[in-house]
């Protein structure tokens, strides 16, 4: 029994031996994990499923459904041919907050509430979960803002609530929003782009964009991505950057973060593509009120910097992102 004792003690002195040679250097500091592996080891959020939605056993239940169903059918609600009103383009919430807001890296809801209310550069204020429904209204719907005051916007809110209320406050949780891409050395290339589209895009989304209405003719399955039924000029997603990062995680339609069918380069040449074609425009005078916080990839000046217009919208973006950090 003794015997057998020691051979356990042995054993573990040998593997905390080896635990140490591997996280030790030879001056006795511990050595620090790189950010790759610390971030490795965290799971990307992924909301609840709509089929969980407490339609029976909470009050807000049925407000909550209502909620999804408006982010995951909001033209057939909101659309030219709404239901309810007609106040947007025909896109559907969920063209973008891919999975009524549940997927990683398609700009899900995850943080949403933990985050907010919260100060936006772009407006140069406090905004709140209301003022940011809206402005997906009013820009990637290009259409116009919603009673906050409505049960559509109440909706909205429980659900996008329902989905967050377990995170906690001050929080953003991994696979939030958008991965942002590596810079490129060199400008993202549209005509390259225009390839990647045609091999990947047009069967979904169409060879001219136009995206692919439903049978019904209230709501797109696959969205425009340019033309007069897209998102316009002032949305989130005209900025490269996120369109590129969003592209590499998200499409073709199926794929996700695990397994990504573009590259880096096809995905910020594919969205160079079609940001550089025609969309709606709306007036973004009043968007980001102190020049300088305007992000390297916004499209529009003035600039607090020498580089041209289309750099800002081609890149190549780190000598700006460079330029930029000198200044602070």
């Amino acid at each position: 029994m003794f015997k057998r004792f020691i051979i356990v003690v042995f054993i573990l002195l040998v593997s905390y031996s080896l635990f140490r040679m591997s996280f030790v250097n030879k001056d006795g500091q511990a050595k620090h994990l790189s950010n790759n592996m610390v971030k490795d080891t965290v799971s990307a959020w992924v909301g609840t499923s709509h089929y969980q939605i407490p339609i029976h056993t909470d009050t807000n239940g049925p407000l909550i459904q209502y909620g999804y169903e408006l982010i995951a059918h909001t033209s057939y609600y909101l659309g030219p041919k709404g239901i309810v009103q007609h106040s947007t383009n025909g896109m559907n919430c969920q063209n973008c907050h891919l999975e009524a807001g549940t997927k990683p890296w398609g700009i899900n809801y995850g943080s949403v509430l933990s985050t907010y209310p919260k100060f936006r550069e772009r407006s140069g204020s406090i905004e709140t979960i209301y003022k940011r429904v809206n402005d997906c209204m009013e820009r990637s719907l290009n259409g116009k803002a919603l009673d906050t005051n409505s049960k559509e916007m109440k909706s909205i809110y429980a659900y996008i609530h329902w989905l967050g209320n377990e995170v906690p406050k001050g929080k953003k949780v991994k696979g939030s929003s958008i991965e942002i891409l590596p810079f490129l050395k060199t400008a993202a290339n549209p005509n390259q782009g225009k390839m990647v589209y045609l091999q990947n895009c047009q069967k979904c989304h169409g060879a001219n964009g136009e995206g692919i209405m439903d049978s019904t003719g209230k709501m797109y399955w696959y969205p425009p991505l340019w033309g007069k039924n897209s998102y316009n000029d002032a949305a989130g997603l005209f900025q490269l950057s996120k369109l590129a990062g969003f592209v590499k995680n998200n499409m073709p339609n199926g794929i996700n973060y695990h397994t990504p069918t573009l590259n880096n380069q096809e995905a910020w040449d594919v969205a160079a593509y079609i940001n550089a074609q025609p969309r709606p425009s709306k007036d973004k005078s009043k968007d980001w009120p102190i020049v300088a916080t305007k992000p390297v990839d916004y499209p529009f000046g003035p600039y607090s910097d020498t580089f041209s217009t289309a750099q800002h919208k081609y890149g190549p973006f780190e000598p700006i992102a460079i330029a930029k950090q000198h200044k602070k």
